[in-house]
């Protein structure tokens, strides 16, 4: 997740889920990203690392782990990502969203902090990993849209708004009771005589620093120099409040050793983090393939973010997505390949040895850098445009709005409610098909036009046997086809009972201009009704 960096959220697909680069890169003549390393992706790899050290910690906490262990889902899996991306820009590892899906997840099962979090939350990431390998190697990234516009649109603000709420303890240096998100939150805010003044300071000016850094260019590591600065203040001024603490000066290492038994427990969970998280990776890798005029395969990038998961979980890690942030930096550094991905990763890996540095680092500064990322995603007037688009679109969005917040901080459950609020609501939208009728020489004659299906199959029976009734002295029914949308089985076996019921009352019954798309599933059915013979595949 993360920022909107200047040039990303103007691009095509850079909200979550929105733009399709399919028609305009087909329409212009593409370019192929490079196959190799260049010196250009050693830049933009380094570039990377200097933004994602300080983030990757950020990450971590906000998904109740320590910073270390942000660090090493920094390393190998943005190794194993590169090996199956297809986009040259897309930067994997840690991300806001998918951090605090992943805390939602993990605290209905375990303290936070503990030995038995920290597997469950490598397993969750094997977990996840698995799934987005499975959908990617079954051509199956569509499913990534299945999450409409407005559910994207008020989950993102909800989620952006949780993980803020998340890091109010941190700006203000306090450890609330546990009594949730939003009341942990409002806890800290009504205790202002606890309050720890330096570390409202740091994290105010880790929040000025990286904003000002985006205005300056993009390049500029704000979170680095926040973090140097924040280092330096606590040197010279003796910091008192909660720090990073001691960093073990080890490189992950390869454990399965995971409490599968909890598998069962985390599976539905997993599925929704894997789509949900996707929808950010498959925006980025979307929107840059138009600006770029490249392809991009939705099914390579399930495959390498779900392999960038498998590494992380077995390595000790977190589950990991793709990063807006990061991956402006990355595309305005001057990648070329998806190489630059890896240097990252192992520029991450040659810092680890010396991150103990980092272990005088208030957590001041880590709760503004995740502030820092998230602030821009809470945008209300995203979701009050909606009322002008589509008021019963804007029901939805609200809804998953809404309910993300309610259920903090599982906001997983949230958008997994807006899907079905918005499969819901096109169900409901699409519950009627309607038809046009006259009578003429003593024909009834019936325009269908529409989707016919199971829901709407039944309704429009009724209605066509009640112009029957009125249609007085008729001796034949002709329904036309013509204007049908979609058809299935069960609505072609109504019409077949329409007819049937017609030719018994003693009327001559046809049916006439039968789309092609219908023929397969309305041949074998109603072949007898057509208006001359038809052959069907």
């Amino acid at each position: 997740m993360g920022c909107y960096p200047s040039g990303v959220n103007s691009s095509p697909g850079s909200e979550p889920g929105g733009g399709d680069s399919a028609g305009l890169v087909s329409a212009v003549p593409r370019k192929q990203p490079a196959a190799g390393m260049s010196w250009r992706d050693l830049i933009a790899g380094v570039s990377v690392a200097f933004v994602l050290i300080p983030q990757s910690m950020a990450y971590a906490e906000l998904a109740g782990l320590p910073g270390h262990v942000g660090l090493y889902a920094a390393t190998l899996p943005l190794l194993a990502a590169a090996l199956f991306a297809s986009s040259p820009y897309l930067q994997t590892g840690p991300v806001a969203m998918t951090a605090l899906l992943s805390f939602g997840v993990l605290t209905q099962r375990a303290e936070a902090g503990t030995a038995e979090y920290a597997a469950l939350a490598a397993l969750l990431a094997v977990m996840v990993g698995l799934v987005r390998i499975g959908l990617g190697l079954t051509g199956s990234g569509w499913v990534s849209y299945l999450m409409s516009r407005p559910v994207l649109r008020g989950f993102t603000s909800a989620a952006a708004l949780l993980i803020v709420l998340t890091q109010i303890p941190g700006v203000f240096g306090l450890s609330p009771p546990a009594t949730g998100t939003v009341g942990g939150a409002w806890w800290v805010v009504s205790h202002a005589e606890a309050w720890h003044l330096p570390s409202v300071a740091l994290s105010l000016g880790t929040l000025v620093v990286i904003v000002a850094g985006r205005w300056v260019h993009v390049l500029l590591p704000g979170a680095l120099v926040a973090t140097a600065g924040g280092l330096l203040f606590s040197a010279w001024a003796g910091f008192d409040g909660p720090v990073v603490g001691e960093i073990p000066a080890t490189l992950p290492h390869f454990s399965a050793d995971l409490p599968w038994a909890a598998v069962p427990s985390l599976a539905l969970s997993s599925i929704v983090i894997a789509i949900v998280g996707f929808a950010e990776a498959a925006a980025i890798a979307r929107g840059y393939a138009s600006r770029e005029r490249m392809p991009w395969s939705p099914n390579r990038e399930f495959v390498s973010q779900g392999a960038a998961n498998l590494t992380a979980g077995l390595f000790g890690a977190f589950p990991v997505g793709g990063s807006f942030a990061r991956s402006a930096v990355n595309h305005m550094a001057g990648a070329r390949s998806r190489w630059s991905g890896a240097v990252t990763g192992l520029s991450v890996l040659a810092f680890l040895p010396f991150a103990g540095i980092l272990a005088p680092l208030p957590k001041a500064v880590l709760s503004g850098i995740v502030i820092a990322a998230a602030g821009g995603l809470i945008r209300p007037r995203a979701l009050i445009e909606l009322w002008r688009l589509s008021p019963r679109q804007a029901l939805v969005g609200w809804f998953t709005f809404a309910v993300s917040l309610a259920l903090a901080p599982r906001a997983d459950l949230g958008v997994l409610a807006g899907v079905l609020a918005s499969l819901a609501m096109h169900v409901w939208r699409e519950r009627r098909a309607d038809f046009d009728s006259r009578v003429e020489a003593g024909v009834l004659h019936i325009d269908v036009r529409g989707v016919l299906w199971f829901a709407s199959a039944p309704e429009i029976q009724e209605r066509i046997f009640d112009k029957l009734a009125a249609a007085g002295n008729i001796s034949a029914i002709v329904i036309s086809l013509r204007g049908l949308g979609r058809i299935d089985l069960t609505a072609a076996l109504t019409l077949k009972e329409i007819l049937d019921e017609a030719k018994q009352a003693g009327l001559r019954a046809s049916l006439i201009e039968i789309p092609a798309h219908a023929q397969p599933t309305l041949g074998h059915v109603l072949d007898q009704y057509a208006d001359q013979p038809t052959t069907f595949d």
